[in-house]
């Protein structure tokens, strides 16, 4: 159930990164994050009525980690669309979404999740795939990579993803796969302060065609987000992390069709090479 439910994540955030890449291009990547915030915690308080009270096995530990992980869970995205500003796009969008590596080292360490060495080759086979598909190796070198002006912001986007989605374990078990993530919702003004600290202008996606892809992209958001939950529900982060996070790949090959962005060989045999490992690390889990 772990795995079907990482694969859920997978395609939600892969499938729901191609609607909010479209509402992106219109009304600005923060506007897109912070209405996809929005939307996706009124559809997820229609569960509400159905999930029970938070508070019965919530204990002290968990609601402090729940409180810390809130502000956490709300940093990634605004340092990822600032890195994207400044720097290369690629770089700082492959740097990001390598969280999921991480995620698996942090889980290893402080929750005591242990792979063996078959499934530790596949994970290695899935970002070494993530990689290929989502960088060209070619255009950088070892002097861009410590230059680049958008590094520093995808570092710190990976390292509050690889935390919050390593850590939001403890609150779901005892309080379930619900309540974290919506509470985690909850955090969404941070975005809108940081808006008007920074003097970017808010705006709605009123064209319908927008406005009907910022809903959809709302809608996977939130089914990936609880899907990823109830992954971590029932099996070892070490494992739901990596195939949920490579949905870049899936990303990639989409966009191919929606948006015309090319793919060159490497990024195919990266796509191919992630779908590989996905499938291994299934199969041995």
């Amino acid at each position: 159930m772990a795995i079907i439910f990482a694969l859920i994540a997978f395609v939600g955030w892969g499938v729901g990164d191609i609607f909010g890449g479209t509402v992106s291009r219109k009304i600005g990547g923060h506007s897109s994050a912070f209405w996809s915030y929005v939307f996706c915690l009124i559809f997820a308080s229609f569960y509400i009525p159905f999930a029970g009270n938070p508070l019965k096995h919530l204990t002290l530990q968990s609601g402090l980690i729940l409180l810390i992980l809130i502000p956490i869970g709300m940093v990634p995205l605004i340092t990822l669309y600032e890195g994207i500003k400044v720097g290369n796009a690629s770089l700082v969008g492959t740097i990001g979404a390598s969280f999921a590596a991480l995620a698996v080292v942090f889980s290893i360490i402080f929750l005591g999740d242990k792979i063996n060495l078959n499934q530790a080759i596949s994970i290695v086979i899935i970002f070494t795939g993530l990689i290929l598909s989502s960088l060209d190796l070619k255009a950088f070198n070892l002097k861009q990579l410590t230059t680049d002006k958008g590094v520093p912001f995808a570092l710190i986007s990976m390292f509050f993803w690889a935390i919050y989605f390593t850590f939001v374990r403890i609150p779901i078990r005892q309080m379930g796969w619900f309540w974290p993530a919506y509470l985690s919702l909850c955090g969404f003004p941070l975005v809108l302060i940081f808006m008007r600290l920074k003097k970017i202008e808010l705006k709605f996606p009123r064209e319908r065609k927008i406005f009907i892809c910022s809903i959809l992209n709302s809608l996977l958001l939130c089914a990936a987000l609880f899907a990823f939950n109830i992954a971590v529900e029932k099996g070892q982060t070490a494992i739901v992390a990596p195939i949920s996070g490579a949905y870049p790949v899936l990303f990639a090959s989409i966009a191919y069709f929606v948006f015309k962005d090319r793919l060159n060989k490497q990024q195919i045999s990266g796509i191919v090479i992630t779908l590989i490992g996905i499938v291994l690390l299934s199969s041995l889990s």
